[in-house]
Order: C-alpha cells, then sequence, then structure tokens
C-alpha cells in the first residue's frame, strides 16, 4: 500500500458517491429474497437429511462423521444470519430479525443482538487500533504494541501464535456460546433479551437433549466436541481471511470512508463453490463497501468496484485462499515477535 492511499482524507468522500450511484444504477443493491429462500431451503433439507442420518446410525461411532455434517450446515445457517444481520434479505428489519433470529440463537446457540452490535462496530471501523472490536481478542496479538504488554504465559502463548491460531479457532463456537449467554444475562440494553434468552436455552435443550438420548455418553461428549470444534474453525477460517495481515489504522485516522473500507480488507479468489463456502465473504472489499447488498450480487459488483478502485489509484487486494491465510499467519508471527522483548517472560 503507498502513502498516497492512506494520505487520502474525508474530502475524497464524494469517490464514494460517485461509486455508490454506479452501484445502484446497476441494480446491485436489489433485494434477492428468491435466491436466499432456495439458499435457505437447500441448507435446512441437508439439515432435516442429516438428522435421518443421526437417528437412523444411533449409537455408533461413525455419527463423528456426522457431526462434521452438522458443523457445516450450521455454519452456513450462521452466513445466513450474517446476511440477515445487515439487511440483505429483506428491506424490512423485522423480517431479517426473524430470519437472524431462527438461524443465530434457535439453530447455532448464538445471541443475534450481541453479535449484530459487535459486527456493526467492526464495519464502522474495520482493522481501527481501539475501534475495532475484532482487534481484541484475548489471548490473540494484532498489534505491535498489543504484544508488548503481555507477559509470562500470555507472552509465551504470543510468541507462538501463528502456529496456535487455527487450533485455537476450534474453540471459536464454543467462545460464541459463552459470549452469547453472558449478553443475555448481564449486558445492558440488548434488545428483545427474554426472547434471545429463550431461543438460546430452547436450542441448548434440544441439542444436548437430542444427542444425549440417542447416543451413549462417551459418544455424545465426543460428538459435540468434534461438532463444536469444526463449527468454530469453520466459521474462524472463513472470516480470517478478510482483514487478518492488512494494514491497521490508528484510532485517529481519517481517510475516508471508501479507502478505509478497501485498504483494510482482502478479497478471496475463487469460483461459485468458493462463494457458496465462504458464505460471499471471499467478496469483503464489496461487502464492506456495501453491506446491505444480497450476497447473490456480489459477484456481479466486484469488477465495477475493482475498476473503480484502478481508475482512482485506490490499492485493491486480492488473492487465494491459501495465500489469504499465510498473509494472516505471517501477520501473526510477526507481530507476535514482540513478545520475546526481555522482561516479557
Amino acid at each position: 500500500m503507498s502513502e498516497t492511499d492512506l494520505g487520502a482524507r474525508s474530502d475524497r468522500g464524494s469517490d464514494y458517491a460517485d461509486l455508490s450511484r454506479l452501484v445502484r444504477g446497476a441494480g446491485l443493491l436489489d433485494r434477492r429474497p428468491r435466491r436466499y429462500a432456495a439458499r435457505m431451503t437447500v441448507v435446512l433439507v441437508g439439515l432435516a437429511l442429516m438428522g435421518v442420518v443421526f437417528v437412523r446410525l444411533g449409537s455408533s461411532w461413525w455419527q463423528t462423521a456426522t457431526a462434521a455434517g452438522v458443523a457445516v450446515l450450521f455454519a452456513q445457517l450462521a452466513f445466513l444470519g450474517h446476511d440477515a444481520g445487515h439487511r440483505q434479505i429483506f428491506r424490512s428489519r423485522r423480517a431479517n430479525d426473524v430470519i437472524g433470529f431462527v438461524c443465530a440463537n434457535l439453530v447455532n446457540g448464538i445471541s443475534y443482538g450481541w453479535w449484530v452490535d459487535k459486527h456493526n462496530r467492526h464495519h464502522a471501523h474495520p482493522n481501527t487500533e481501539g475501534r475495532d472490536p475484532d482487534l481484541v481478542v484475548a489471548p490473540l496479538s494484532f498489534t505491535p504494541g498489543q504484544a508488548a504488554t503481555q507477559r509470562g504465559l500470555r507472552a509465551l502463548f504470543v510468541r507462538h501464535q501463528a502456529a496456535l491460531f487455527f487450533p485455537l479457532l476450534m474453540l471459536e463456537g464454543l467462545h460464541l456460546h459463552a459470549a452469547s449467554f453472558r449478553a443475555v444475562v448481564f449486558r445492558r440494553g440488548l434488545r428483545r433479551r427474554r426472547a434471545e434468552a429463550g431461543l438460546l436455552v430452547l436450542h441448548s435443550a434440544g441439542y444436548l437433549a437430542v444427542v444425549f438420548l440417542v447416543l451413549s455418553v462417551p459418544q455424545a461428549i465426543v460428538f459435540v466436541l468434534v461438532n463444536q470444534a469444526l463449527f468454530g474453525l469453520y466459521l474462524g477460517s472463513s472470516f480470517a481471511p478478510n482483514h487478518k495481515g492488512m494494514p491497521i489504522l490508528a484510532a485517529a485516522d481519517d481517510v475516508d470512508y471508501l479507502r478505509r473500507q478497501v485498504l483494510t480488507s482482502r478479497n478471496v479468489r475463487g469460483g461459485r463453490l468458493l462463494d457458496a463456502l465462504l458464505g460471499g465473504l471471499n467478496y469483503q472489499i464489496e461487502h464492506h463497501l456495501f453491506p446491505s447488498m444480497p450476497r447473490p450480487n456480489l459477484r456481479r459488483a466486484q469488477p465495477l468496484v475493482r475498476q473503480f478502485c484502478t481508475e482512482h489509484g485506490i490499492t485493491y487486494h486480492e488473492t487465494t485462499l491459501i495465500q489469504s491465510w499465510a498473509q494472516g499467519l505471517a501477520h501473526l508471527r510477526t507481530v507476535g515477535a514482540g513478545s520475546t522483548r526481555p522482561g516479557n517472560d
């Protein structure tokens, strides 16, 4: 990235207005409810078929394979909840919220209201120190300043955080459940607290009841561990390529909206299969520029946005999935080296 990129200030805000007119004129902000209905139907049918397989297999160690399949389908529904949180599916907030509560609270045991608030703050200030909640993820350090403050075991972990990153993602599902529980119990101002709490209880009771009624206790424990570990790994591996290893802005940086979103985001190249596997998150630049753009339109918007950035001298970063992971891990490794300074052990 050039100094010119980061030196652009809010007086360039009209560039985004020009891009927005192009996108809107191409119909790329029009909702696609039928496409979403078809996608949700496919995922729910898949989940129902997996349920039939689960019951037919009964008490068997082969259920670990079922746990993996269910993890993938849970993640796909989480992606739909993500889209609902951005109001990509319907124009009505209430209609999107219904989808969000079903996909997040009821199916996945994650507080929709808590997650939407956190995710919106990330979108407003991506990769910005002190403002992006996704830069504060214990026990990781994403900036040299964070790494330099670590002591003892935390410093030891940060020193090796690149190697531990993907294993740590296996705990992401459990982290989301725990954070959701804390939010509905302790957080003030959470909308529809009772409804959220009721859906979380219903999810937990139903999930555990089905697993422990069909499987033996050891099999049930292994099923839950495998299912939640792969769910967290899948989600984390889908979100990690988006910003990790991209420039981190200071809290006081007043770069304009267009450049803030483009310069801190990374796209991942791939075909339609990758689009489906990553829930459209591989078009991270387009998604950050237009959060309410329906997922099916992101692929169509990419050439337009990329050309616009080229014409305006804005760095547009796109790479493969493997390279995106490698860049993120390289960043973690570099930051982790800052925890090796004397006095940090």
